[in-house]
């Protein structure tokens, strides 16, 4: 990759996607039961990884989804059973 090519890059970070799966996974850890801290303890996570997840403030890793979907015992595709607005052009 040319040096040039590298400062065309931007960092994806989807607010929309981010704080939809919030929601989303907050409604599925209440469904199953489980506390913000239950979920962080179980799942190896920090409460306030949890809680920023749930917050939408960050984007979480691959791994982190894996972790979550594991404790909870769901589906990966129960946790992105939610709508997207299509992208604006």
């Amino acid at each position: 990759m040319k040096p040039q090519q590298q400062s065309d890059r931007k960092l994806i970070f989807d607010d929309e996607g981010i704080k939809a799966f919030a929601i989303h996974l907050k409604k599925i850890r209440i469904r199953e039961g489980y506390s913000q801290s239950q979920l962080a303890f179980e799942s190896g996570l920090s409460l306030s990884q949890i809680a920023r997840i749930e917050t939408a403030r960050i984007n979480p890793t691959l791994s982190t989804v894996f972790a979550l979907a594991r404790t909870l015992n769901v589906q990966l595709s129960d946790l992105f059973d939610f709508e997207l607005s299509p992208k604006e052009k």
